[in-house]
Order: structure tokens, then sequence, then C-alpha cells
């Protein structure tokens, strides 16, 4: 039997965590083959080196080492272009029938092109999305233009999609693997979850997960400082920082959470929680702070809050249990207060996650599997009409 080959591309941690399930899928079917590439900041020592974790799931068909010197725009840019060109080689030895990627980061955005160039069909989850507050904006559309199947996580951003021009028939709406992550694995209980940290958990405990405004007028150390000098001000409160990613200036927000955990015993930091800590944190925090899309997408599925600090994440679908602030310090310590608050308690409890679905990553596998590739790289610019 002759296998179809699905090329699987990861660059983060938290990429990964949400593509598991999928891997899996398409790992146990006998009509398919897994080639899953490897590249970003899994290969990093600064964050982590990621890739071992993934190597103890899944055999990893290519490392593709990404050569970030700095985190300034001109080192991004120029490891774009490097890795364009590595993918475009591996890809080739490859022959995959299609690839399929996540989201929307600038590493994705390198491989969007390189199988654009190579006639290879590309596949993407999570489209349709808005982030006014990050260039990734721009980047999510313009792999929706280079894409072939669409795999949007609600009904809004499949619309979207749509309004881009991508015909009807080739948009999925599938819900978020990162929310069926949650139905489907087995979470660590209070315990295990404090060993695994190394601390206890105290009367109150949040997580903080902080990336750079991309867009933003202000730079990420003066944002930052203002979220840092919030959390000083909490007592009896546990602050577990999670680092942020590989965007420009990222390293300068993680230096100071180095600062800060170095001078204050109630805060603990890791470069990567992994997909089951973190998951499991979400079950014992009160909330989670900061601007990740985790807050948006994953967290509203535990009923606990989201303070979503500035406009990184403007424009997503949100859940009732997510509270927007601006990035300044009173703004964020009032926020935070609120969480607590009897009134908004009762409203994480009937609040509802609107990014649920039933059996996602199986859904995405069947149309990779069934899907008839033949001339599916000719598109039509779809009319959307209102």
């Amino acid at each position: 039997m002759i296998q179809r080959k699905i090329c699987v591309v990861t660059t983060t941690r938290a990429e990964y965590g949400l593509l598991k399930p999928l891997l899996s899928q398409i790992e146990n079917d006998q009509a398919l083959q897994l080639q899953l590439l490897v590249s970003g900041t899994h290969l990093s020592p600064e964050y982590g080196e990621t890739y071992r974790e993934i190597e103890k799931d899944f055999h990893i068909t290519q490392k593709i080492p990404m050569q970030l010197q700095a985190d300034d725009a001109l080192s991004t840019s120029r490891a774009m272009a490097q890795l364009q060109i590595d993918v475009t080689k591996t890809l080739q030895d490859l022959q995959s029938d299609i690839v399929i990627v996540l989201g929307d980061r600038y590493e994705i955005m390198a491989v969007a092109i390189a199988t654009m160039m190579l006639h290879t069909p590309l596949a993407h989850i999570h489209g349709g999305e808005t982030t006014e507050g990050a260039m990734d904006e721009a980047i999510r559309h313009s792999i929706t233009k280079m894409a072939h199947l669409h795999f949007p996580a609600t009904k809004e951003y499949a619309q979207r999609v749509i309004q881009l021009g991508e015909d009807p028939k080739r948009v999925f709406q599938v819900g978020a693997l990162g929310v069926e992550n949650i139905q489907t694995l087995k979470l660590l209980d209070k315990n295990t979850f404090e060993k695994s940290i190394g601390v206890k958990l105290q009367k109150r405990n949040i997580l903080v997960t902080y990336h750079p405004e991309t867009l933003s007028s202000q730079t990420p150390k003066e944002e930052f400082c203002e979220l840092l000098s919030a959390l000083k001000e909490l007592d009896e409160t546990l602050i577990i920082f999670t680092k942020a990613n590989a965007d420009s200036h990222g390293r300068v927000i993680n230096s100071m959470i180095d600062e800060y955990v170095s001078t204050n015993s109630n805060s603990v930091v890791f470069s990567s929680l992994g997909q089951l800590r973190y998951l499991s944190a979400l079950q014992f925090v009160d909330a989670v702070v900061g601007n990740s899309s985790s807050g948006i997408i994953e967290v509203p599925s535990f009923h606990k809050a989201t303070i979503n600090i500035g406009e990184r994440q403007k424009g997503r679908t949100q859940a009732q249990s997510i509270i927007n602030t601006p990035c300044k310090k009173e703004a964020i310590r009032e926020a935070i207060q609120m969480s607590y608050s009897e009134k908004f308690q009762k409203v994480l409890k009937g609040s509802q996650n609107p990014y649920k679905s039933e059996n996602t990553s199986f859904q995405i596998k069947e149309v990779l599997k069934n899907s008839v590739l033949t001339n599916i790289l000719k598109k039509s610019f779809y009319t959307f009409e209102c």
C-alpha cells in the first residue's frame, strides 16, 4: 500500500504541545507516513532544547537548526532567509505529499514560502484569527493565502479565511487542538505537580507568560516593567513564570524575569513547563497573566481568569473569563484584584470556551488523508458574500 506522506513542522514548545495529538493520529494510521521536521527554539539550549521531549514521543525525521544570533529585526530576517533555504532542501529530499503547519510565527512563514516555491500542497491550522498588536497578524493571513487546506478553530475564523478568498470547500472548522488536549490528557495531581516544579503552591497562585508586543509604541522593557511592578505588590502569592518565546526583544524579557526571580522568593521560572505541566498548572493557579494565546484559547476550559495585557491578542474571539487591561501597573493590579472578586468568580463558573469542539485531531487527520491533492495547487479567488 502506498502511504500518503504527511510532513508536520514544529518550531516552538507551545506549538508542539498543540500538534502532539495530531502527530499521534497520523502515526497510527497505516495509510499515512509521518514526516516530522523540528526547528526553531526546539534546538536551542537557551530555550530548553525541547526537541529532547519530542524524541520521547516520536521519531524526528529532520532537525533543522535556526541560526538566530540575536533577537533584533535584522538577525530575525536573516535567520528566516536561511531557514527557508534549509527547509527547501529538506522538503525537496522528502518529497512530501502535503505539509501541515500551525499558527503564525515567522519561522512558519519561511516554511510556507518554501512549500509554495516547491509546488508542495500546504495545510494550515489556526488561520483566520486576528492579533492586532503583533506582526503575527500579517504572517497568519499570508500563510492562509499560500495554503490549500484550512483548519480554523471557530466559525468566525472560518468565515474570515473565506473572506480572504479561500474556497469554502477547503475550509474545515474543527475547534482548537489545545482544547482537545485538555479533554484527553491525564493531568498531574497537586502533589505531583508541586514536586515537578520544586516548590509548594501558596494561598494564591498565578501563572505569568508575557511576550513582546511586536507592534507596540513602547519598548518591551518598559511594558514588562509595568507588569513586574504590579506583581511585586501581591501578597501570599506564588508567581510561576514561563519565559518569552524567540520574538524580537524576547531575551530582554527573559533577563528581567531571571533578575526578578533571583530577588523574590515567592517566584519561580521555567524556560518551558512542557505541555503536561503547563496544562496541569492551569488546574491549580487562580489566574493566568500576560499576553499568550493560551490565555485566550486553553485557559477558559478550566474556568480560571485570564488577565490579558495589552494588544498582542486584540481581535481574538474571547470567553467571559478574560479580563483585558492596558499594560500599566495600576490597571494590571486592579484586574488581578477583580479576578478574585465574588462577582467575577460567578462569571467564571458560567463561562464557556468558544474554541471547544470534538475530536479535533481526528477531523484534521481524516481531511489530510482523504482530500484529493491532484490540481489542489490551483486556486480561484472566492468572492465572499456577507
